[in-house]
Formats: C-alpha cells, sequence, structure tokens
C-alpha cells in the first residue's frame, strides 16, 4: 500500500502501548502473544514526533508539515519518509486509517 500525497488521515490503534524508556519510544501492540519480542517496536525521534501526531486523526500533509517545521529536512525528504513510516506502521496494525470502524480488522 501507498499512502496518497496528503489528504488521507490516520490515527493510532488502540491496540498499541506506547512507552518511553531510557530516551527511546517503544510501541507494543497488546493484541500479540505475550513475550513476543517482534511485537516491540522501536522509533526514531522523529518517528516518535509522528507518533505523537497521531494521538488524535492526522493528515499526511499535516504530518510533513510538522516534520518540516521542527527539523531541518526538505519537503520531499520528508514526504517520502512519512509515507515510508506510514506505510510501515499500517503494515504493522499500528496505525490505521481513521475512517476505519475502532478496532479495525
Amino acid at each position: 500500500m501507498t499512502v496518497d500525497a496528503g489528504e488521507r488521515t490516520f490515527v493510532a490503534s488502540p491496540d498499541v502501548v506506547v512507552r518511553r524508556i531510557a530516551g527511546e519510544t517503544l510501541l507494543v501492540l497488546v493484541s500479540s502473544r505475550v513475550g513476543d519480542l517482534d511485537a516491540i517496536y522501536t522509533l526514531s525521534d522523529v518517528a516518535s514526533r509522528v507518533w505523537e501526531l497521531l494521538a488524535s486523526p492526522v493528515s499526511s500533509r499535516q504530518m510533513v508539515d510538522a516534520v518540516c517545521a521542527e527539523y531541518e529536512v526538505g519537503r520531499d525528504v520528508a514526504a517520502r519518509d512519512v509515507a515510508g513510516l506510514v506505510d510501515e506502521l499500517v503494515g504493522k496494525k499500528l496505525i490505521r486509517p481513521a475512517g476505519d470502524a475502532e478496532g479495525g480488522a
């Protein structure tokens, strides 16, 4: 799946627990088996900022705008990186399109 260039909105899955430990942001998909270390994800600083935005529905364009405003990065690079992050997070069921039913499949 490839994310649209701007208007699709996404939101964090309610099945994810986030913790900040020793300066790192960790995501745990709680629907996974206990002890499943493949269900623990570590985010970079920029990805952590995007994750904060995903607490409520946010468009890809808004994520890119925030990254460009807060980090020294060009819009094309930010758009590509945000699209890649969103694709990865959707693929791992950590986020979902904001219009999907609560707790989507």
